[in-house]
């Protein structure tokens, strides 16, 4: 920005000088004409003319008041109040009466030029400075709104926010961050023209409710918009009205909204500070597809408090190996006998002081905040070794899969490090099976189809993991890279209760088939459910039916047990 200002200087800009007086429009001309080009109106009518011929191209109108046809009043009042028809440009009086100027400022002129013009240079400093002005207050006002939703920008925003706080240090505010639901599979699925007509109908409910609520709100990023209200107790009908309204005016009932709100926030914490609170909660509901208002409390607080604990403790637990890598089987059940076929690697930490990490609380926020690059890095590097090692043990090679998260798939050294990974174990590419999550294709489809591309061609297998959560279209299966299908769990432990799910299940076997590739169960706990999936055909399960995850020297009883060798 501070280098188009500096080049935009070089612009010769043009004023327009409006005076009856031809001596004195010669004269002003002479002055002006040393930095601008000048044009000339005698009257207002003419230099309305001037101005609607070439809208938006004047940069500054000196004025003079007293003139026949159309005077400098009456001008200002045509001029000021349709910016559209002529352009916006900043007007000087030129007079001689003290009142008058003031009555022209009264108007809308920004300053005004005593006659006779006795000092040249005062003039032009007089000039420069109010278009300087003009042209700063317009860059501000051009990036001061979202141009979609004309709710502010997130920088004015927050500024906004610290003026208010300013001013109004004992009223009680709330900060609240509201986010559509799947906001990435509906752009994908529906398209940016029909998203950006979601984001005004919200925007449009918001700037409703606003002006009741004594507040400021602007458009963030991926379907978020931040809100700074005044304390009220309940959020829920806002929330449930803004829904319906975009329900009704896109036809489309799946949308929803989740509305995480920090009530009564600390004024002496940074406005970003307490929008992070508010948007942690959305987050920690992204998976509940459905319309709700949650609020920030002791138990959020504890919970940001643990999940900062959690990663300042990363670098050392990967250190100290406080990660433990463990296995659960996958049998190939379609013989007459179960067969051992490949393993899934599954992370636990193991941590000195506060015992066993569930999985469901570190993965999901190294996720979010990057970290699980490293964690990923780790896990894989143990799973090579570990299939070196049963093969060089029993002469059995046991592919293992290994998570691949999206942000994984960003990581631009990525398959540099899957190739490095191989070569250093002297493995091939079929023995490391990468499992990409189904939610991860329907949020940015293009990356995650490229990446897996370029991965198959080097020869590694692809697994679509939890299938059935992410919501993929039928036509968008067809065109994605992957080598097996994983049932999302809830299906299996649902089926045999729920017609429903015995369906779905069904109707996700038939797609694997369909596209000629295997379907992998998970979850599996029992007999039945494992004779179920036999008799539909599904070809691959793993689940506590034939063992839960275990560490490495357990999972060689089930080699052995495999391959037929004493255990």
């Amino acid at each position: 920005m501070k280098d188009f200002l500096s080049r935009s200087k070089n612009i010769r800009r043009k004023v327009l000088v409006v005076d009856d007086s031809e001596v004195n429009r010669r004269l002003l001309g002479v002055i002006v004409s040393r930095n601008y080009d000048v044009l000339y109106a005698a009257n207002g009518r003419e230099a309305l003319d001037i101005l609607q011929s070439q809208p938006g191209t004047i940069s500054l109108v000196l004025l003079d008041l007293v003139m026949p046809v159309m005077d400098g009043y009456t001008f200002m009042e045509q001029f000021l109040g349709h910016a559209v028809q002529y352009g916006k440009a900043p007007v000087i009086v030129l007079t001689a009466n003290k009142e008058a100027e003031v009555e022209a400022l009264h108007r809308g002129a920004v300053d005004f030029i005593p006659k006779p013009y006795d000092f040249p240079e005062v003039i032009l400093a007089r000039i420069e400075r109010s278009i300087t002005l003009e042209e700063d207050s317009t860059i501000i006002r051009r990036n001061e709104r979202d141009p979609l939703t004309m709710l502010y920008s997130r920088n004015f925003f927050m500024e906004y926010v610290r003026q208010h706080d300013l001013y109004n240090r004992d009223t009680p505010m709330d900060a609240a961050v509201l986010t559509l639901t799947r906001f990435h599979m509906i752009q994908d699925i529906y398209g940016r023209a029909f998203i950006r007509q979601v984001l005004k109908v919200i925007s449009e409910e918001i700037k409703h409710f606003l002006p009741l609520e004594q507040g400021l709100a602007c458009r963030g990023e991926f379907g978020t918009f931040l809100l700074y209200l005044q304390h009220r107790d309940d959020y829920s009908t806002i929330c449930r009205n803004i829904a319906r309204s975009v329900c009704e005016h896109t036809g489309n009932t799946r949308f929803n909204i989740h509305f995480g709100v920090y009530k009564n926030v600390s004024k002496s914490m940074d406005p970003e500070q307490r929008f992070e609170k508010a948007a942690l909660l959305c987050n920690d509901h992204k998976n509940t597809y459905k319309t709700g208002c949650f609020y920030y409390n002791n138990d959020a607080h504890e919970k940001e408090m643990f999940n900062e604990r959690l990663i300042m403790m990363l670098d050392d637990a990967l250190r100290e190996r406080q990660f433990h890598v463990y296995y659960q089987p996958k049998y190939q059940i379609q013989g007459e006998t179960p067969v051992l076929h490949s393993a899934e690697a599954l992370v636990r930490w193991m941590h000195p002081e506060l015992g066993m990490i569930s999985p469901g609380l570190f993965i999901p926020l190294f996720e979010e905040n990057g970290l699980v690059l490293k964690l990923d890095r780790y896990v894989w590097t143990e799973a090579a070794r570990q299939i070196r090692k049963w093969h060089d043990t029993f002469k059995k090679k046991i592919p293992v899969s290994v998570n691949v998260s999206r942000v994984d798939i960003y990581a631009p050294s990525l398959e540099k490090e899957l190739l490095a990974l191989l070569s250093a174990n002297n493995l091939e590419s079929g023995d490391l099976i990468l499992e990409i999550t189904e939610s991860a294709y329907t949020a940015d489809s293009n990356q995650i189809i490229e990446t897996a591309k370029r991965l198959r061609s080097l020869g590694f297998r692809i697994e679509m993991d939890d299938f059935g959560t992410g919501y993929s279209s039928l036509n968008m299966l067809t065109s994605l890279p992957i080598d097996a299908l994983k049932l999302d769990m809830s299906f299996i432990r649902k089926m045999l209760n729920s017609p429903r799910d015995l369906q779905l299940v069904r109707l996700i076997l038939d797609i694997a088939k369909f596209l000629n590739i295997p379907a992998i169960a998970e979850g599996v706990e029992d007999e039945k459910q494992c004779q179920t999936l036999r008799q539909m055909g599904c070809e691959l399960i793993q689940g506590y039916y034939f063992s839960k995850p275990v560490p490495p020297e357990d999972f060689e009883n089930l080699i052995k047990k495999d391959i037929g060798m004493p255990l």
